[in-house]
């Protein structure tokens, strides 16, 4: 058995979620925020048996697609200047897989 941790920007949470639960594999969702934007994200927590791994990893890879997106800069203090959209790339995911040597549900 497999503990797959992902970590998935929020607007592409639900559509994994889904893409999971029709593959009737288990997974739990955690609200959590951080890296470079700030932004919520948030933190799935799958189980999955070995043969199921690469089917969770295709699932997120065709979810979590990275894509750019534009930022307002904040207004510089140089006279005359004029802020411009700075281009981020967001999306994506950060994903672990751990083995799980033991399960009770109590």
């Amino acid at each position: 058995m497999k503990l797959i941790i992902a970590i998935v920007d929020d607007s592409d949470s639900r559509a994994l979620v889904d893409a999971l639960t029709r593959a009737r594999i288990g997974v739990t969702r955690l609200a959590s925020t951080g890296g470079f934007l700030l932004e919520g994200n948030t933190t799935l927590m799958i189980g999955a048996e070995e043969h199921q791994v690469d089917q969770v990893l295709h699932l997120i890879r065709t979810t979590c697609v990275r894509r750019a997106r534009l930022l307002p800069q904040p207004i510089t203090e140089i006279p005359g200047s004029t802020p411009m959209p700075l281009e981020v790339e967001v999306g994506g995911a950060v994903v672990w897989v751990l083995q799980v040597e033991r399960i009770e549900r109590v």
